[in-house]
Formats: structure tokens, sequence, C-alpha cells
């Protein structure tokens, strides 16, 4: 990983990537650990989390880690999720975070002087693209391992650097619960 002490930092984690992610590494992020590792590699600035989430459950399992990122360092971004039955009768829920995230990188990119971008999906290269633009770097954390892999070829080739997420188990990760 390259980084540089003075840069100001910036982590943005897709949470329903990252989570589908370590659940095809079998294991779970710490993410105490997590903001420690990168505040050793500079100023981090911004730690942004996004998920969308059930409202009208009694228990959501995603609550629990939703106020500890927000009372331990990370800005939680989330809206509710939405609830639909697709063609075969199938209950879906649906709540894409991508424009949120991707809005807040590029606004972040003028004060950023690297971000990490904690997502394999395909749908930020254009986001990269334009934060790039304003000279900010871009680290992609992902991984080639899970199968199928979780990055997508074009946001790999987009990024300034990939970091295989199955590399940094022992920095930033703990075994999986249950």
């Amino acid at each position: 990983m390259t980084f540089y002490p003075d840069e100001r930092i910036g982590i943005f984690i897709d949470g329903a990537n990252l989570f589908s992610t370590t659940k095809g590494l079998d294991f779970d992020i710490d993410f105490k650990r997590l903001l420690d590792e990168f505040r050793k590699r500079g100023r981090l600035i911004r730690a942004n989390y996004y998920t969308a989430l059930l409202e009208h459950e009694e228990f959501n399992p995603l609550r629990p880690l939703v106020d500890w990122l927000a009372y331990n360092g990370f800005k939680v971004i989330s809206k509710p999720a939405k609830e639909f039955t697709d063609d075969q009768g199938r209950k879906r829920i649906k709540g894409d975070m991508d424009i949120e995230l991707a809005v807040d990188m590029i606004e972040s990119a003028a004060f950023l002087d690297h971000i990490v971008l904690f997502t394999g999906d395909g749908d930020f290269c254009r986001a990269l693209d334009a934060v790039q633009r304003f000279g900010t770097r871009v680290t992609v954390i992902s991984s080639l391992r899970t199968t199928p892999p979780m990055i997508a070829a074009e946001l790999r080739r987009q990024a300034d650097e990939f970091i295989e997420l199955q590399d940094l188990r022992d920095l930033i990760g703990r075994e999986r619960k249950g």
C-alpha cells in the first residue's frame, strides 16, 4: 500500500458490498482496527460507511453495527431499504447507496489527497475518474479470491491501486462469528 504520512485520507465503505466480500473470504472486519490501521498511514479525515436499513423490523441485525460505527469514528450514511416481491414471488430487499457514496466521494476530493474505497462495484468507475481529475489518488479494496471475484475488472483498472482484502485480514480482520 502506498500512503504518505501527511496525506489526507478518506475511507468510503460500501457496506453491503464489503459484507458480501468478507463473507466470501470467511472473516469479519474489525472496524476499530481498520480505523487504527489507516490512522497510521496518514491523516484520516473521513471514514464513511454506507448502508440501507429495514426500518420496520423489530430487530435489525445491522443496527448494533451501525450504532457502534456511529459512536466510534465513522459517519454512517443510511436510508430505508425497500421490500418488494420479484417475478417468482420471492421477497426481496433493495437499498442501493451508490449515488450517495459517489456524490460524497466527488465532493470530498477537493480536500482529500487519497480516497480508500471498499467496494468491487464497477458502477463507481465514473466517480473514480471524477475524483482522480481533482488529483486525488484512489485505492480500491475488494477481492479477486472470492468465487466469483467481487472486484469488477473495469474498477480495478480505473483505480490507482488495488488491494486484495484477503491480504489485509491480519491487520483489520477478526474471525467470523456464527
